[in-house]
């Protein structure tokens, strides 16, 4: 059954402690601001902005206290609607942790999870210390307790498909088939949404959850990611995975998707808008806008 476009809430969540990027958090507020409107209700999490007493270290992750801070406001903006599907516009990619597992929570083994993104998202604390790379595997139930407390029914592996993953480090490489998970490349894919169908059809599932990581996309072709940053160094991404995808083939696959399955979940995660975030720091510096 479609999803009434009424009982879809859109989570707007400019989070940036989870990546340890200040700049996450304008992106998200752009991206909120471009994107269509919302027909159904609409909740804006407040995230605190940049400050260094913000972001020790504890457990292994960074600005952790922060991060349980804002997923504890996001589980209660979910809860005050009880929605059929939830749009989480973002922030650094942990923002999708409260409403997928909620979704998990309301669908069950019916939810399959289509993680479209260049990198797997199933690190913990022991593999690296910002949280962005933990969500996946919090949502299975995987990483630090006190976020993994708020998933009440974990994804199982089977039911989580890689779309658009490229190269893995050597623990995420065992992790995947381990969990018994699915991964597919750019190259996988070759322009064809089939193989994400044969693999929905498999799986029995009739509701997908999304999450859209927008550095699944090729940096050659645009310039609001992460690695595209002007202000860093040439070789400051040199050995992070990066995406081969083109936006119109995700869309396309999302579409296919769409029509044979109700699709609860969308997140969209990681823009980057640089020339906004230069002009945003910029108008800082304006009198009566900037700090005093």
């Amino acid at each position: 059954m479609p999803v009434d476009p009424k009982k879809v809430l859109r989570l707007n969540l400019p989070q940036w402690q989870g990546g340890d990027h200040p700049d996450y958090r304008i992106g998200a507020r752009v991206l909120a601001a471009i994107a269509p409107k919302a027909l159904g209700p609409e909740e804006t999490v407040a995230v605190a902005a940049t400050a260094s007493d913000q972001r020790h270290v504890e457990q292994g992750i960074v600005s952790r206290q922060p991060l349980l801070d804002n997923l504890a406001a996001a589980r209660s903006a979910i809860a005050r609607h009880n929605p059929e599907a939830i749009v989480t516009l973002g922030g650094d990619c942990l923002v999708s942790l409260a409403p997928i597992a909620y979704l998990s929570e309301r669908y069950g083994d019916d939810l399959a999870v289509l993680w479209v993104d260049a990198h797997p998202d199933v690190m913990t604390a022991k593999e690296f210390r910002n949280a962005h790379a933990h969500v996946l595997g919090m949502l299975m139930g995987i990483g630090d307790a006190d976020f993994v407390a708020a998933v009440s029914k974990p994804v199982k592996g089977a039911k989580v498909l890689y779309v658009g993953l490229t190269e893995t480090t050597p623990y995420e490489t065992d992790f995947i088939p381990a969990h018994g998970m699915t991964r597919l490349s750019p190259e996988d894919l070759a322009g064809s949404a089939e193989p994400v169908l044969a693999w929905l059809r498999a799986s029995g599932a009739k509701k997908v959850a999304v999450h859209f990581d927008l550095d699944v996309l090729d940096p050659t072709l645009y310039d609001f990611l992460l690695s595209q940053d002007p202000t860093a160094g040439p070789d400051a991404f040199a050995g992070v995975a990066k995406g081969r995808m083109r936006f119109e083939d995700v869309a396309k696959i999302l579409g296919v998707v769409d029509a044979v399955a109700d699709i609860v979940g969308l997140t969209i995660a990681e823009y980057m808008p640089w020339n906004a975030i230069w002009l945003s720091k910029s108008l800082q510096t304006l009198p009566l806008l900037g700090k005093r």
